[in-house]
């Protein structure tokens, strides 16, 4: 009888050591690389980093970045790319800014246009994909040329400049400002509301990933689109839902800056795109797709803030966060690979020995 129950055991568990089964996890790689950043910074400008100004000075660019990476994550975990999310921070912060401003609206109103804007740009660069077969590269980079140079052309048509400013002016403002990004004063430091948006969306983005059929599509239509459609799987609708689902995470973004600033700029978020998707690939997204952890690109974000405030709180020279930025990279490529393997090697070994059980 005890013979028995032994076997069947070493049927259905397959014995893993700890460090082994660590690395089975999506976020290691770069919960190991914050640890490693955040030491460092501590060593070399300790008055600064350890202390909760150096905290919230952390957090506060963190916070949105990591709004976007963990939108980014799920549509790469679906095995697209989105080149025109930095772009769209600044678009749709336009649209808002000139209709509260240039149109009179009430700048709620305003917001609720830009949010259909960046829902029908999301919509078509899902349909351009699906309906074309051309890579998502390609065509969300059309997209992003398209409303670089139409958030420079009509912003100067209208202004006779790339600025819109007076948007605290508008009617709405101050409520709008209350939900999108207010400051919150703890410990006697003030705290951007737009951490507790990144933190609520993080949880929830990673619950909806890993605990409902849609978050498994994700994985699915992300490994082999064709098989899992042969499955059953609406990969045209699972893809063009991503693609919408960052549009919306960029108007977010987008409205937390113009309440901050009280004002937008023609070209801002220009050039975000990319560290969107290096925040996402250090949090151990693949750029194959089918694999990834919005977790772990809300802490690629907090990586990427620790650098771009670590660096002037050492007095290094501020311009060598772009190398900093292309060694982070490939060093989270190399240990995605190899946790990926780790993962696969482990299971794999359980399989067999499940095999070798019965």
């Amino acid at each position: 009888m005890t013979t028995t129950t032994a076997s069947k055991a070493d049927e259905r568990v397959a014995q893993v050591g700890f460090f082994r089964g660590l690395f089975r996890r999506v976020e290691v790689g770069a919960l190991i690389g914050a640890i490693v950043l955040w030491s460092l910074f501590a060593i070399v400008a300790p008055t600064n980093w350890i202390s909760i100004t150096g905290l919230s000075r952390i957090l506060d660019p963190a916070s949105t970045w990591g709004i976007m990476a963990v939108a980014v994550a799920l549509l790469m975990i679906g095995g697209e790319f989105d080149l025109s999310t930095g772009v769209m921070t600044g678009t749709t912060g336009l649209i808002a800014g000139l209709l509260a401003t240039r149109a009179g609206w009430p700048l709620w109103l305003g917001i609720l246009v830009a949010l259909i804007f960046a829902l029908l740009i999301g919509y078509l660069n899902g349909f351009m994909v699906i309906r074309t077969g051309l890579p998502s590269f390609i065509v969300t980079l059309a997209t992003f040329f398209i409303l670089r140079g139409a958030n420079v052309g009509v912003t100067r048509l209208v202004t006779d400049q790339v600025y819109v400013g007076g948007i605290d002016k508008a009617a709405g403002f101050d409520s709008a400002r209350a939900v999108f990004n207010t400051g919150i004063t703890l410990f006697g430091v003030e705290w951007r509301s737009s951490i507790l948006w990144w933190v609520v969306i993080t949880v929830v983005a990673s619950w909806f990933l890993l605990r409902t059929k849609v978050g498994s599509w994700i994985f699915a239509v992300g490994g082999d689109t064709t098989a899992s459609r042969n499955v059953g799987v609406p990969a045209t609708r699972v893809k063009i839902g991503l693609f919408m689902t960052t549009a919306v995470a960029a108007w977010l973004v987008g409205m937390m800056n113009i309440v901050r600033l009280r004002s937008a700029v023609g070209s801002q978020g220009i050039g975000q795109e990319f560290y969107y998707i290096i925040m996402a690939t250090v949090g151990g997204c693949l750029l194959t797709g089918g694999y990834g952890s919005v977790v772990g690109a809300s802490l690629g974000a907090v990586i990427f803030a620790m650098a771009f405030t670590g660096i002037p709180f050492a007095g290094w020279d501020t311009d060598w966060f772009f190398s900093f930025l292309g060694i982070m990279l490939l060093a989270a490529v190399l240990v995605n690979n190899y946790t990926r393997k780790r993962a696969t090697e482990i299971s794999v070994g359980a399989a067999k020995a499940r095999t070798e059980g019965a």
